[in-house]
């Protein structure tokens, strides 16, 4: 196990991950043909909104600062989703790439819940743990594009 995590620190990681999953949907949007998972990414958008929108507030009501992710960060999504859709943007290779970030958004998560667990707040680790169980859906559904 790695160091403890305070909840700024946990809370700040479940913000950046809902915002690189809004970013990398924002990107990957114009590109797709595919009416299915079109919607299917537009149903993700909003619960990473609401998830953002949560973040927000539970920063508001502690007294800390989320931070936007980086611009470097978003730069790279938004190439690697050009390069990887420029020459297939069927379902499948959309659904390929989205479950890509999704897993690695998990990893993260799932290790900010194993690292701060026992003196995490209830109120993040709720969010936390909402926001696992989001990604884990959002992997599932999209697997059924491949």
């Amino acid at each position: 196990m790695g160091e403890l995590k305070s909840d700024s620190e946990i809370l700040a990681e479940i913000y950046r991950n809902a915002q690189l999953g809004l970013v990398s949907i924002a990107d990957i949007l114009p590109e797709v043909d595919d009416e299915r998972i079109k919607e299917e990414l537009l149903r993700e958008h909003e619960e990473y909104e609401r998830v953002c929108s949560e973040a927000a507030s539970l920063a508001q009501k502690y007294d800390l600062e989320l931070k936007e992710p980086n611009a470097v960060k978003k730069a790279m999504m938004w190439s690697a989703i050009k390069m990887g859709t420029a020459s297939d943007n069927s379902a499948q290779n959309v659904a390929q790439m989205m479950i890509k970030g999704t897993v690695t958004g998990l990893t993260s998560l799932k290790t900010s819940l194993t690292d701060g667990e026992k003196i995490m707040d209830a109120d993040i680790k709720k969010l936390l743990c909402d926001l696992i169980a989001l990604e884990e859906d959002f992997e599932k559904k999209l697997k059924t594009f491949l």
